[in-house]
């Protein structure tokens, strides 16, 4: 499955504006699957030409450092993979560990963090899930829990969002869901993670302009695994872009000054799979047909 995604972001400053960009994709992208492949460059270019370089950091994530100058910058990435086209996988027998048994790196992800207040909703977790099997059946219950609990919106959104005020409220955005789903699993000894990247309408039906899309994943069986309590459904076509603890490790863009956000698209369309390599790579020379996505400032903080 040959899947062209990227983004454009313009923006605009009034003084030379330092940023840690976390827009590319990660180093694990291919995971268990070694026949992706990307075609073309999914480093995050910059108009006008800035001095950009690239660093990993202790998630693996890929993060870009440039300096915005006065004026117009606009940041992109236009790029095609080809990956297998299979939902995501599904364990429905994955055991749950015992903590003593966890590795030692996983435990980080078992702790409260600055989004996933995690000791908060210990008793709230526990009344509702205690009686639900360990491991593979008890984090497939906390994500339709709160599938069923968050009402989505754009309007919902907004930097300083809890998973315990998630809960409270009821509403948020897709990062929302994946952090009340963190801090639940956690509540309950399952060690969970915040996973972000592309995610198109590929099989299911077009549900309006591309963004971002966040995930979760849980520690069952000595492995990882992909949930996602926005759609509750295992879908096609992730495309993994950063990790962390939460949204808090892996901010679109953080900056160390002011900036106004002028334009933001998304893309991540599935392509004629009998496309060859030569074609791909003429196909990136034109603009994508994109409609820019506009939001409350609120929901694109962090």
């Amino acid at each position: 499955m040959l899947i062209r995604f990227g983004f454009e972001i313009d923006l605009e400053s009034t003084a030379p504006v330092p940023m840690l960009l976390a827009l590319s994709t990660h180093g694990d992208l291919a995971g268990d699957d070694p026949s992706l492949r990307l075609i073309g460059q999914d480093h995050v270019r910059t108009s006008p030409d800035c001095d950009a370089r690239r660093y990993k950091d202790r998630f693996g994530n890929w993060i870009t450092r440039v300096v915005a100058p006065v004026g117009h910058t606009r940041l992109w990435t236009d790029c095609v993979v080809e990956l297998e086209g299979k939902p995501d996988p599904q364990s429905p027998t994955a055991r749950q560990h015992a903590i003593p048994d966890l590795p030692d790196e996983v435990l980080q992800y078992l702790i409260p963090s600055r989004y996933c207040d995690s000791d908060i909703l210990t008793q709230e977790a526990w009344s509702l899930f205690a009686k639900t099997p360990e491991g593979w059946d008890r984090v497939k219950a906390i994500t339709t829990f709160v599938h069923q609990h968050v009402t989505f919106g754009y309007q919902f959104g907004r930097a300083s969002k809890t998973a315990s005020e998630v809960f409270r409220e009821k509403t948020g955005v897709c990062r929302d869901f994946a952090h009340l789903a963190i801090a639940l699993c956690r509540a309950m000894n399952i060690p969970a993670r915040y996973a972000s990247g592309y995610l198109g309408d590929i099989g299911v039906p077009y549900s309006g302009p591309g963004d971002f899309c966040a995930w979760f994943e849980v520690f069952l069986d000595n492995r990882w695994h992909t949930f996602d309590a926005r759609y509750n459904v295992p879908r096609m076509g992730r495309i993994l872009m950063v990790r962390g603890t939460d949204a808090s490790d892996v901010a679109m863009i953080t900056s160390f000054g002011g900036y106004k956000l002028s334009l933001f698209r998304v893309w991540a369309d599935r392509l004629d799979d009998g496309l060859g390599t030569a074609e791909v790579l003429d196909l990136l020379e034109t603009r994508p047909d994109a409609a820019p996505l506009v939001f409350p400032s609120s929901a694109r903080a962090a």
